[in-house]
């Protein structure tokens, strides 16, 4: 698919205008598209253009506690406005509701700082890229290292079995 901007629209319609025999485009004058021709670029269109991302995606953990911590400040909000029209209203539901506004906020404060906490555990675990002395960066070629030694324990004993002889019923 692909994208048609306004740039080729326009060169599509200067191209036309000369070239239409029933209409007379003095020298000088910029070609209007008819509404048919409108309708048609329009159609052409797509719905819409992808544009590559300006930031990168955050991490799954760290995506996850904002979208919990988003969703806990919107609780806390929506509280806090009943319990405001509550007390308004002078109903007996206004100190329940003001006292679970107040739970909800210590809550939504947890919410941010797990957010936070995440973050930066996963910056130190997974490491960023900028920061030469980063610990993860020590702990990836650690971990490397340990797969690598794995790997060839592993050969070793697959080649150990593969002299066995098969067949003999001691070695000598």
């Amino acid at each position: 698919m692909r994208a048609v901007g306004s740039d080729e629209l326009m060169s599509t319609a200067t191209r036309r205008g000369p070239q239409t025999p029933d209409r007379a485009v003095p020298a000088g004058e910029q070609y209007t598209m008819t509404d048919e021709e409108r309708y048609e670029a329009r159609c052409r269109r797509p719905l819409w253009v992808e544009e590559p991302a300006r930031r990168r995606r955050l991490p799954d953990p760290v995506r996850t506690a904002a979208v919990r911590a988003v969703l806990i400040i919107a609780v806390t909000l929506i509280q806090a406005v009943i319990a405001f029209l509550c007390t308004l209203a002078g109903s007996g539901l206004a100190f329940p509701m003001v006292l679970s506004s107040v739970a909800s906020t210590v809550l939504a404060t947890w919410g941010v700082l797990d957010v936070w906490v995440t973050r930066q555990v996963w910056n130190q675990r997974n490491g960023v890229v900028s920061v030469p002395s980063s610990t993860a960066r020590v702990l990836r070629r650690e971990r490397r290292t340990a797969r690598r030694q794995a790997r060839a324990v592993e050969r070793a004993q697959k080649r150990i079995r593969g002299q066995g002889g098969t067949g003999r019923l001691s070695h000598p």
